[in-house]
């Protein structure tokens, strides 16, 4: 007795319905319909869908093939539980299987049984699950990704909390409508209270009255124009435990920065409280940075500071002594160039260098005097900002006597020679000198070749032997003075 809900009038609907009709049926109720006998054995089968049956080779491998080999290991019991339900013609259930396709994955099927009349064959429909374990998948990996978003922005909240609370300058969030304090890290409570006090409460309370004008101009202008400059005022004194802050009990001065955020639809002020420095700090720092101009000052080497222009805004006494300089005012105004390297060349690279790199090490090229003394020197560089202004720093070490130390220069013509003078004279001049270094290693192969026979090492070179006498003389190879007085 069957436990579902059947057609009322299945013989006034189907009675006229032949084998080919029902088949047609079966079909199409379904992706894919099996037909079971009661081995368990697939006798034939029906698909809607082409490329179904190609990933699992239904039409090759299945018909004879037993049903429960052509499931996953962990799906063959939902298959003996699906034959069991239809032999009992218990209400048909759906159950989903894994197939094994050709290329050896799984394919989710979602399969029914249905024992069909009198004899022992079972119809099996199934329905192709493929789209929605794709949709299911990508559902995993969506939740996989924002579970990992979650997971980063949980990361970056508790860096910022923690360098919130532990910066030295005291920070405050503020309200952007009510200008009341929502955050504050603890050195801020140091200064202002603890978070009773300060928690809640409007940021200008912190602050006599005038003063109280002063940082409700600020915020208003930060919120006008998206930034202000920042403001010195005085605080009112941090009221002990269980008293109120008076204007008659002055604080510390501080200067008070802001700037806008937002959060969500929320703007938010956040508000720093730098204090000022004491008189002791500031002197302390003026003394170490008097102490450093005078090193600079008097240092060995040369200092030189030049606006974007290359003219010079001030230079050490190391330089004028390089560039035979009596005053620091003959230099002042003057572009570099005009001592130091090719004129209109080295200057140009190294400040092309600057603009790009921020910094330049070790340059080499050569420095000139007033008066016609050289000296090779070595250039580092680096880009500043002074006073809002962009400018260039150049130290200038003589190298001259370092250079002396070291092992005799190559000689003049080999090849050493000219990758030296690389940026030190012109492409056409260095031609000129690599069509010589090659001409005159030629004539010496030549030479080496024929045994010093120069008749045969002028004729191997298609050289005439006056033009060979000539080459021989312009590059001082052979004692030509010797054969001249000896054929005399």
């Amino acid at each position: 007795m069957a436990l579902f809900k059947a057609f009322s009038t299945p013989t006034k609907i189907f009675g006229g319905l032949d084998a080919e009709g029902a088949a047609t049926l079966i079909a199409a109720a379904s992706d894919m319909a099996l037909v079971i006998d009661d081995e368990g054995a697939i006798q034939d089968m029906a698909f809607q869908s082409e490329d179904l049956a190609r990933d699992l080779d239904m039409e090759r491998a299945w018909i004879g093939r037993p049903w429960i080999d052509t499931v996953t290991v962990e799906s063959r019991p939902k298959v003996q539980a699906l034959m069991r339900d239809a032999a009992a013609r218990a209400t048909p259930r759906w159950r989903h299987l894994n197939q094994v396709s050709r290329g050896g994955g799984d394919v989710p099927v979602l399969y029914s049984a249905v024992k069909v009349g009198d004899e022992s064959r079972v119809v099996v429909f199934g329905r192709d699950l493929r789209a929605v374990s794709a949709l299911q998948q990508r559902l995993v990996h969506a939740q996989q990704s924002l579970e990992q978003d979650y997971s980063r922005l949980r990361h970056v909240e508790t860096r910022y909390r923690l360098l919130f609370q532990m910066s030295a300058e005291p920070v405050l969030v503020l309200d952007g409508t009510t200008a009341k304090v929502t955050e504050a890290n603890q050195a801020a409570h140091r200064l202002l209270g603890d978070a009773k006090r300060v928690l809640g409460r409007p940021l200008p309370q912190f602050f006599p009255p005038d003063g109280a004008e002063r940082v409700q101009a600020l915020l208003a202008a930060v919120q006008a124009a998206g930034r202000a400059d920042d403001i010195r005022v005085r605080l009112l004194a941090a009221p002990e435990e269980g008293a109120e802050a008076t204007a008659d009990k002055p604080g510390p001065e501080v200067a008070v920065s802001a700037s806008l955020f937002r959060e969500d639809s929320t703007v938010l002020f956040l508000v720093r409280l730098g204090l000022a420095a004491s008189g002791a700090t500031v002197s302390a720092a003026s003394r170490s940075r008097a102490a450093l101009l005078r090193l600079v000052e008097d240092a060995p080497d040369g200092f030189v500071v030049i606006a974007t222009d290359g003219r010079i805004i001030t230079a050490n006494a190391a330089f004028l002594a390089l560039a035979q300089l009596p005053s620091e005012e003959q230099a002042r105004g003057e572009t570099l160039d005009r001592w130091l390297g090719r004129q209109g060349v080295d200057l140009d690279v190294l400040i092309a260098n600057l603009r790009h790199r921020s910094s330049v090490r070790l340059f080499a090229t050569v420095l000139r005097g007033e008066y016609g003394a050289t000296a090779q020197v070595e250039v580092s560089a680096v880009s500043l900002t002074s006073g809002g202004q962009q400018c260039y720093g150049f130290a200038i070490r003589d190298v001259g006597a370092r250079l002396q130390e070291q092992p005799a220069p190559p000689a003049r013509g080999s090849v050493e020679h000219l990758t030296e003078l690389i940026g030190r004279v012109p492409l056409k001049e260095l031609v000129r000198q690599s069509t010589d270094v090659i001409e005159r290693m030629c004539i010496e192969a030549a030479l080496r070749m024929t045994g010093d026979n120069r008749a045969s090492a002028a004729e191997m070179l298609g050289l005439s032997r006056q033009s060979f006498y000539m080459k021989l003389h312009r590059y001082g190879i052979g004692d030509l003075a010797a054969e001249n007085g000896g054929s005399a």
